[in-house]
């Protein structure tokens, strides 16, 4: 017997593509599942077109047989097979693909489906087995032949004796070694679970046989019986219209494709045809995974090829504010590599997203309008994500996302759309309000807050820390700029009222100045006219506010960001007139009261007091005089 060369690789191009092309051996049955069924594919297309061919699709199915004692594992299939020319042709040559070649015939027709399109799938079988043998007899022909090789010097090609039409593939497993472990092929459950994961929906049935062991009814005696199992699923949920699927079949594919114990909030199921086609079944969560804010987490959709599993994750399909969606795409338009392992960045990967994306917006606006309480629950789990979608791109995606988070509101008394504030603002009000805190309801306790509450006008509680880099981001919405209650440029007064007030602070200007210089941090103080009851308050100057402060402060950066400070007195409140006169009787006990009332309003926005041991002494000493 006469072995041949490999035509046109060397050993040396098939141990780079066994070892590199394929990072995961698992996949070798996927390859061989997928050939065996674009092989019955062409023989299913050919009884189509041909009246001498008399066959039905369910006389066609794909066998699994373990030899556990002879460690070999067959994959056989009954479709088209091959002839002593062709399966030189397609086994003897690296990257000849009759399936490819079969496609570029019959590309128009819509019945044609086939996987393969590379001819190298069948080399990854080389990860797993030290020997191959490929026994094939061609539809209308009587002879059959054996395509034998090792994959490193060669193959050789036999008659052979077969009975039926069709292709048997014998894979020799590998001998164990002190790390790899190759007679987990040879398990039942292993392939079973293999099968599962990539080759589920393959429309044509994939058999094992399996023992089943049965014990009697009132006797002992057991019984060990072959019975033939079906290992796949064949028909994909969302390959079917959505008016066939029930909300339980859905809520059940996603319990156990995802391994989550509450149901989804939402189910997207989308056919579309057009410049790319595709079906996906995508979920929205009804809570966060234990690591989605953690760098551990990974985004991704399940991504198919015609019902095979392609990519377990692939993260282009999803934008980063969405990652929280789970769920599949099943596309025959996606450009695979020689591997079917990898995608290349193509046109058709970037259409499907920017589409995927479109209707995930669209369900969520139609979720926040028609089913507030849903759409709430949503926000309690991903809803920083949102907002880190507008934050972390500096605005750039807030035309898609502006319309999609809530803030608490102060006359609501519940969260609210960015658009409702904007519908109820008073007539000549220019900008949107907001308050800063660590929660509403230390912010709806804060002296600046307690102005626009007696003015009723409305001010968003932003708690979360993303909150405020979020509106900066924004920068405007509907042509309406953001303000910080607590920001210096906040200005609810009359000219009379601002007139009155800056008399008051022209006349006490060096007493103002003496009381900075007993307070290093702060860059002015000053009288205000905004305080009810308050004796003091905090605002600031510039872009770092006092929340950004204590969040910048508190990441890990060693960064230490300071606020511009403004300390305000209310110029109506008995301090004032206390002040004036220990400025002119006793500025050493002003420069203590200065300290006092500057921690005061420390404490009052939430802030660490700097010299805790300092204040005490301080008030210890002035309760006692």
């Amino acid at each position: 017997m006469k072995k041949k060369q490999f035509k046109t690789e060397s050993k040396k191009i098939l141990d780079l593509m066994i070892n590199s092309v394929y990072t995961n051996r698992d996949i070798f049955l996927r390859e061989l599942i997928s050939n065996a069924s674009d092989a019955m594919d062409k023989l299913y297309y050919l009884s189509l077109t041909d009246r001498k061919v008399k066959l039905n699709k369910e006389d066609f199915a794909i066998h699994i047989e373990i030899d556990k004692e002879n460690r070999v594992l067959t994959i056989s299939d009954n479709g088209i097979g091959m002839t002593e020319e062709e399966l030189d042709t397609n086994l003897g040559v690296i990257a000849k693909s009759g399936s490819s070649l079969f496609k570029e015939i019959h590309d128009k027709k819509k019945d044609v489906n086939i996987i393969g399109q590379f001819g190298v799938g069948f080399y990854s079988a080389f990860m797993v087995a030290k020997e191959i043998e490929v026994t094939s007899k061609a539809f209308g022909s009587e002879e059959a032949y054996t395509w034998k090789s090792d994959g490193m010097d060669g193959y050789s090609i036999i008659p052979a004796s077969k009975e039926n039409v069709g292709t048997t593939i014998s894979l020799y497993l590998k001998d164990n070694t002190e790390n790899e472990d190759y007679d987990e092929y040879l398990e039942e459950r292993r392939i079973e679970g293999i099968i599962k994961k990539y080759s589920d929906y393959i429309k044509f049935p994939i058999l094992m046989n399996k023992e089943v062991t049965k014990t009697e009814e009132g006797n002992d005696k057991t019984e060990t019986t072959i019975e033939e199992k079906t290992l796949n699923s064949m028909i994909p949920i969302w390959k079917k219209n959505a008016n066939e699927v029930s909300e339980e079949e859905y809520n059940a594919f996603y319990s156990d494709k995802y391994y989550d114990y509450e149901a989804p909030l939402k189910c997207i199921h989308q056919k579309l045809e057009g410049q790319v086609s595709y079906d996906s079944l995508l979920f929205i969560p009804s809570h966060a995974p234990y690591d989605y804010y953690t760098k551990e987490y990974e985004k991704g959709l399940q991504l198919y090829s015609n019902g095979v599993l392609i990519m377990d994750k692939c993260a282009d399909l999803l934008p980063d504010y969405f990652s929280f969606i789970k769920g599949l795409v099943d596309s025959e338009d996606i450009s695979l590599n020689l591997s079917r392992e990898l995608l290349q960045q193509d046109r058709q990967l970037k259409l499907i997203a920017k589409s995927l994306e479109k209707k995930i917006k669209a369900t969520l606006e139609e979720m926040l309008q028609e089913d507030r309480e849903r759409y709430e629950k949503f926000f309690d789990a991903f809803g920083m994500q949102i907002k880190y979608g507008i934050y972390s791109s500096y605005g750039m995606n807030s035309d898609a996302l502006k319309d999609l988070v809530l803030f608490y509101s102060s006359k609501e008394k519940k969260r609210v759309t960015l658009k409702e504030y904007v519908s109820r603002m008073k007539d000549k009000q220019d900008k949107i309000y907001y308050a800063c805190g660590e929660s509403i309801d230390k912010v709806d306790l804060l002296p600046n807050v307690e102005r626009f509450k007696d003015k009723d006008m409305e001010v968003l509680y932003l708690v979360d820390y993303v909150d405020e880099f979020t509106i900066q981001a924004l920068m405007s919405y509907a042509d309406k700029k953001f303000a910080n209650v607590s920001s210096e440029n906040v200005d609810l007064d009359t000219e009379e009222e601002k007139e009155a007030l800056n008399k008051k602070n022209e006349e006490a200007k060096d007493m103002f100045l003496f009381m900075k210089e007993a307070l290093p941090d702060v860059k002015h103080v000053r009288f205000t006219n905004k305080l009810k009851n308050h004796p003091v308050c905090l605002s600031t100057e510039g872009n770092i506010s006092l929340e950004m402060e204590k969040v910048l402060n508190s990441m890990p950066t060693g960064e230490n960001v300071k606020a511009e400070i403004v300390l305000e007195i209310n110029e109506g409140h008995p301090i004032a007139d206390k002040i004036k006169t220990l400025y002119k009787k006793d500025k050493e006990v002003l420069s203590n009261y200065s300290k006092v009332l500057y921690n005061q309003a420390r404490l009052i926005e939430g802030l660490p007091l700097e010299n805790p041991t300092e204040l005490t002494n301080i008030i210890c000493d002035l309760i006692s005089k």
